[in-house]
């Protein structure tokens, strides 16, 4: 007998954070162009692919304090010199920002 296996939901992005929005018109376009890429990687993947994925090194962030309703941030590479901050919500990830400054992403700087 074939099981009703419900298919894994892609990940849908939201962008709409106002600190990502500012970030983001501070990038140069080389570094614009990089983001866009691996954005439409997300897209492409299941939130289990994301997880797993080694290229975006998906890590949960200790050093910073979740805003409040936020139960937990996490770090993605988004470049080789740019992290991504943001969190999952349902199937989104709703990136909160994304740091030019690799250590500055965590806190450290």
């Amino acid at each position: 007998m074939a099981r009703n296996v419900k298919p894994e939901l892609l990940v849908e992005l939201d962008l709409n954070s106002p600190t990502f929005q500012s970030t983001w018109n501070n990038l140069e376009l080389i570094e614009q162009e990089k983001a866009i890429a691996t954005f439409e990687k997300i897209t492409q993947l299941t939130w289990n692919q994301v997880y797993r994925d080694k290229g975006l090194k998906w890590e949960k962030i200790h050093s910073i304090q979740a805003p409040k309703g936020i139960e937990v941030l996490y770090s993605f590479r988004v470049s080789k010199s740019i992290r991504g901050i943001g969190f999952r919500e349902g199937h989104f990830l709703r990136v909160l920002l994304i740091e030019p400054d690799h250590d500055a992403a965590y806190g450290k700087k």
